[in-house]
């Protein structure tokens, strides 16, 4: 087992297997299918995305760089967490940018029943080590436990 400390975004506590992104996450091309027509698994649908393309997200510990895309991308994280259709968490090696930050928070203070921790400033030693399958664990500080 391995820890990192970040900064919470948005809090909670969380276990949940994860799913790796080592480019950018486009949140539209890879929600759209989960808010547009139902895809309950939340399948990623960004074709740019090798890493992810065509793996659930929902439910998932969601590793990643960075968000990418347009401007629509804080209103497609507070959606899919409206929905119930959101990452179990989302955990961002470097800083997390203002719409997903904006998103996420929004979507802890108005959905709070589909709770969405969100950790950034993991660092690349994190991306480095976490693997698709393994098991993460969030903890109440922010500390990221991967195992």
């Amino acid at each position: 087992m391995k820890e990192f400390k970040g900064r919470i975004v948005a809090p909670g506590t969380v276990t949940a297997e994860a799913v790796v992104s080592h480019g950018g996450f486009n949140t539209l091309a890879s929600l759209q299918g989960a808010l547009q027509f139902g895809d309950k698994k939340a399948t990623c649908g960004d074709q740019n995305n090798p890493d992810l393309h065509g793996k659930e997200l929902a439910g998932k510990a969601l590793c990643l760089p960075q968000t990418i895309g347009s401007t629509t991308g804080g209103l497609v994280i507070y959606c899919a967490c409206a929905m119930g259709r959101q990452p179990a968490c989302m955990l961002f090696s470097k800083p997390i940018d203002s719409l997903a930050a904006a998103g996420s928070i929004l979507a802890s203070v108005w959905c709070p029943e589909t709770q969405m921790p969100v950790v950034d400033n993991l660092g690349d030693e994190f991306l480095d080590y976490v693997k698709d399958g393994m098991s993460i664990t969030i903890k109440e500080d922010g500390t990221v436990c991967v195992e």
